[in-house]
Order: C-alpha cells, then structure tokens, then sequence
C-alpha cells in the first residue's frame, strides 16, 4: 500500500526531476507530485499551507539555501514539522547521515545512477509510515 499521494521535491537538478517523475508514474501515476528547484521557494509555499504534501523529498546539497537549512526551518515550524522528510543526495557521509537524522530527517535517500535502482527504493519508501 501506498502511504503518500502528494509529494514534494525540492531539487535544483532538472534531470533529477525527470528522473523523479519517471519513477512516481511507474510506481503509480495517481501520486501527485509538485517539483521545485529552490528552497527558498518551496519553503514560502509550504507557509502558506494551502495545500501540504504528504512528504517531502529533499536535496541536500543545493545553492541558496542548502537541504540542512531547509530542514532546520521545516522542523521548527510547528504545522510542517510532522511531514517526513526524505533527504536526498549523491553522496553523504554517515556523520551527515547522523546529523541529518538529529535535525528531523525521516530517512536519506542515495540518488542512484541506475533507474531500476531508484525505482525499488523509491517504491519501498512510498509504501512505509514514516
């Protein structure tokens, strides 16, 4: 069963977000997915609350304000704080795995070179209660 049927994606790597996409529809094509590439933007958004995702799926490493802000700010505000969030990033080292789970991540999430690859992990993420 599929846990999450509104996902955010917060990336500054547009072939990530297709790549992101491609997988949500193959996985199932009812998940609603909003894509954005600045941090900055998709934290305005989320203030206004009007319409919240069901989990949020965060770079790390991003300019402007980088995925550890974001997170920062995320967990601070009492009406976004619940919403898991799923730091994703090409390579992290198991101290900043660490500290990201102190900060409030739900879970990291590789970014792997093969598609077959990204999809299983996406797929076992959208099927688990974080």
């Amino acid at each position: 069963m599929i846990y999450y049927k509104n996902l955010l994606l917060i990336d500054d790597d547009e072939d990530d977000h297709e790549f992101f996409l491609e997988a949500v529809r193959e996985i199932d094509n009812t998940i609603n997915c909003i894509c954005l590439y600045d941090g900055e933007m998709a934290l305005c958004m989320l203030r206004e609350k009007k319409s919240l995702p069901d989990l949020i799926i965060l770079d790390t490493n991003m300019p402007k304000t980088n995925g550890r802000q974001i997170l920062t700010e995320l967990k601070s505000d009492p009406e976004l704080r619940d919403i898991p969030v799923i730091m994703y990033s090409t390579l992290i080292s198991e101290r900043d795995n660490s500290e990201l789970q102190k900060l409030g991540a739900a879970h990291y999430l590789a970014k792997p070179s093969k598609f077959e690859d990204f999809l299983n992990a996406l797929n076992q993420i959208l099927r688990r209660r974080w």
